[in-house]
């Protein structure tokens, strides 16, 4: 199977007023193969097996990644369906982060590790990108609309995963529609007010589904947490005390 770079490259080719026969002697790939770029490009997942759609549904292979992978997906992801049943999976990384759209990339690879990853520049941000035929059977999430406007609710096997694995699930949620500030305040001290500061991580999600999936497991895991409302909208979900805080960063910590 030939990779995304290799049909872009021989595509390229045949701007050069190069003939589909030329470029297939150039380059050593088939005139077929050529041809049916020219109608789709992204290469199919012939042969490649899927834990999730075989007779029986086997477990995944890194659950940890995968869970993280999970939380990415739920705050800025995307699956859209293009031609012959594939999908595209896309995940938005504002550029001020390059770690986490690294750490988004390896997630991806190692969800799907025989389909090409790529980063789609766009403004302020990258869009971590993959096409296959299974992102749907591994985010049956997926649907038409707006992940806010439909129930958003775990298949049991999801639900196994991030009860094994809550902080990888956690940190995705957080780096795709959540942060740590450094947050103050005033209180009066011996008669005289004084400033002080404190850190504080927010998530900030539309969907009460997803909102609620993510207060459930940081109370399992021990983190008191409150909700903030935007106007008359309970978006936000606050962790504010200060033992709380510490269990964060001992396994979240702010993005890079």
């Amino acid at each position: 199977m030939y990779d995304l770079e290799t049909r872009k490259r021989a595509l390229a080719l045949l701007t050069q007023s190069l003939s589909q026969n030329s470029v297939s002697k150039q380059t050593g790939i088939s005139r077929a193969a050529i041809r049916s770029w020219r109608t789709r490009l992204e290469p199919l997942d012939r042969g490649v097996p899927c834990p999730r759609c075989t007779d029986v549904a086997g477990e995944i292979e890194n659950p940890s990644s995968y869970a993280y992978l999970l939380g990415l997906y739920l705050g800025d992801g995307c699956i859209s369906a293009g031609k012959r049943g594939v999908y595209s999976l896309r995940i938005a990384c504002s550029d001020a982060w390059p770690g986490l759209i690294n750490a988004c990339a390896e997630a991806v690879q190692i969800a799907r590790p025989h389909n090409k990853v790529c980063r789609v520049a766009s403004a302020g941000c990258q869009y971590v990108t993959s096409f296959s035929k299974h992102w749907p059977c591994l985010f049956p999430q997926h649907g038409p609309g707006k992940k806010h406007d439909r129930r958003i609710a775990l298949e049991l096997w999801q639900q196994q995963i991030v009860d094994a694995h809550p902080w990888e699930f956690i940190r995705g949620l957080i780096h795709s529609d959540g942060c740590r500030i450094i947050n103050w305040a005033r209180r009066l001290v011996r008669g005289e007010r004084k400033r002080y500061e404190y850190p504080r991580y927010f998530f900030t999600n539309k969907s009460d589904d997803i909102r609620k999936l993510f207060s459930d497991t940081l109370t399992a895991v021990g983190v008191e947490w409150t909700t903030l409302a935007r106007g008359s909208d309970p978006y936000n979900i606050s962790v504010a005390r200060r033992a709380s805080v510490a269990l964060m960063d001992a396994h979240v910590g702010p993005k890079y």
